[in-house]
């Protein structure tokens, strides 16, 4: 073999350095198509619907570990209301740790903290914060002679902590940190072109998963740095779309994500499938359903959220089962073109007098449909999980 299978270039090729036309124009239809997602809406509802797409990542994400916790469990998660029994509980604390590591990684971006999002440093706060609130039995993994406690935030390190993944046998724990180190060298941003980033978010989520440097949670960690990859190329949208919803579904079924990764694994097939260890017609081929699923991803945000089309499911919304007074139509309105409207604007927006006027109000934000940060200040739109299927059909299953 040209590569001891314990050495880091086992891994290679890390990235494409020669695209072709599909790649290529795969690369620049999803940087304009994300240039274009919510560009029409207030920078305030954009953000608070950037909420709503973080319960939506954490749902797809887990429904790809096997695990379907439901959107509203997702949201009674984020408010502490934990099920009694105690898997559901657990899933449930997984589910809001991955929306709070979500925030902090939007949060660092809109910051420009956000440090390389494939560094090992990151890597690994990418775990730590993930698992910091675990309870004992989430973090006790293997039995026997081989059962042992993971410790958040660190790579595999010791022979217990071997392990293999379906037909695919990652490094031994001993040579993770190696590995590790080659892997942030290839996939470090700086100096990538814009190009060459969109690129490597799809080929660095596929050879982190091959080292399998943990030994739990490898794959929300990809996903969560997948979609910090995305907004340091310049394609995350403000974080109004997810590339885990297209990994959950694929584009023809719901089984390509699973067949795609594996086909990652192959090894080189002879002289002209290029010159690393790893078959570069595969990884190509990889990266194109990849980029496929995220374009079509971004296309389908960019229906859901069109200003106009959003304008016409809120007054559907408002006039739902008679829920609101008629006049409700005109606060909804308001909140969604200014982004957020002082409480006494109410009598003015809608017509009616001050005291009915503020009942009104009081309804919506009961309902959750506008919401604020302070008993006194100014509503915006929030998007609470009931809201879902009528303003954004097709977002989460029917289920």
């Amino acid at each position: 073999m040209p590569f001891a299978l314990e050495t880091p270039g086992r891994v290679e090729p890390c990235r494409i350095e020669e695209a072709g036309e599909e790649l290529t124009d795969l690369v620049a239809e999803l940087s304009a198509s994300t240039a274009l997602l919510g560009a029409r809406l207030h920078p305030r509802t954009a953000a608070n619907l950037a909420e709503l797409v973080r319960i939506m990542n954490c749902y797809y994400s887990n429904l790809i570990e096997g695990h379907n916790t439901r959107p509203r469990d997702i949201e009674r998660a984020l408010n502490d209301d934990l099920d009694e029994e105690e898997g559901r509980r657990n899933l449930q604390r997984e589910a809001a740790a991955h929306v709070r590591v979500q925030r902090l990684i939007d949060a660092l971006h809109a910051e420009g903290q956000l440090p390389e999002p494939a560094s090992v440093d990151f890597l690994r706060w990418l775990h730590r914060e993930f698992y910091r609130d675990a309870p004992a039995a989430m973090l006790s993994l293997g039995d026997g002679d081989r059962a042992f406690v993971m410790a958040a935030g660190c790579f595999r390190s010791a022979p217990a902590h071997d392990v293999a993944v379906g037909r695919h046998q990652p490094p031994s724990s001993d040579r993770v940190a190696a590995f590790m180190e080659h892997f942030e060298r290839r996939f470090r941003f700086a100096g990538m072109g814009r190009g060459a980033r969109i690129l490597a978010i799809a080929t660095a989520h596929h050879r982190l998963n091959y080292i399998h440097p943990f030994p739990d949670g490898n794959g929300r960690v990809s996903r969560l740095m997948s979609h910090a990859m995305g907004l340091a190329a310049g394609v995350g949208a403000h974080g109004l779309w997810s590339v885990s919803r297209g990994l959950a579904r694929g584009l023809e079924s719901r089984g390509e994500y699973k067949r795609m990764m594996d086909h990652a694994d192959m090894p080189r097939q002879g002289s002209l499938d290029g010159r690393g260890n790893l078959s570069l017609r595969a990884l190509t081929e990889f990266t194109t359903w990849f980029l496929r699923v995220a374009v079509d991803q971004v296309r389908f945000m960019t229906g859901l959220f069109d200003l106009d089309r959003l304008a016409l499911r809120l007054r559907d919304y408002a006039g739902m089962e008679r829920r609101f007074r008629p006049e409700a139509v005109h606060l909804l309105d308001e909140v969604l073109l200014r982004g957020e409207m002082a409480r006494g604007d109410a009598p003015r927006v809608t017509g009616l007098r001050e005291r009915t006027a503020r009942v009104l109000l009081s309804e919506l934000l009961a309902d959750g449909i506008l919401g604020s940060d302070s008993p006194k200040g100014p509503v915006s739109l929030r998007f609470p999980v009931h809201t879902v299927e009528p303003l954004f059909p097709r977002l989460f299953p029917q289920a």
